[in-house]
């Protein structure tokens, strides 16, 4: 725990926004799936059930991440950035497709730039307490 009282930088905050939202995502899209499983018609319920409590549990990675984030701690820098980069494959896969799928495409792939951005950024790692490769201690 960083006991530095300077205010969180903005873009720490942003990067705790932006991980919070696709933490909430999944979660939502999980409780979703799990719901539509148990009360909806699906082809095969055990399978809807089963990708909704994985959404679930998989969204829990980016909200603990975000809360890290906006706590200063080191580690939630790492499970922000992995969960952002997994979210361009589903970008590249919405992108591919046809319709409405592409526009939904272009903001998941939004949301995971600005978040991988927002992470490598300078003010974030110093507020984190982040060295890069070959600094040294004084």
């Amino acid at each position: 725990m960083s006991e530095d009282q300077t205010p969180r930088p903005a873009r720490l905050t942003a990067a705790a926004a932006v991980s919070g939202l696709e933490g909430l995502a999944l979660v939502a899209y999980g409780v979703y799936m799990l719901l539509m499983g148990v009360l909806g018609r699906p082809d095969s319920p055990t399978q809807a059930e089963m990708g909704g409590l994985t959404l679930i549990a998989l969204g829990a990675l980016p909200l603990a991440a975000a809360r890290g984030l906006l706590l200063r701690r080191s580690w939630s820098r790492g499970p922000a950035l992995i969960t952002h980069l997994m979210a361009l494959i589903p970008a590249w896969t919405l992108l591919r497709a046809s319709g409405a799928m592409i526009p939904l495409g272009m903001l998941v792939a939004a949301v995971a730039v600005s978040g991988l951005v927002l992470l490598v950024n300078p003010t974030t790692t110093q507020a984190l307490d982040i060295r890069g490769p070959g600094a040294r201690d004084a």
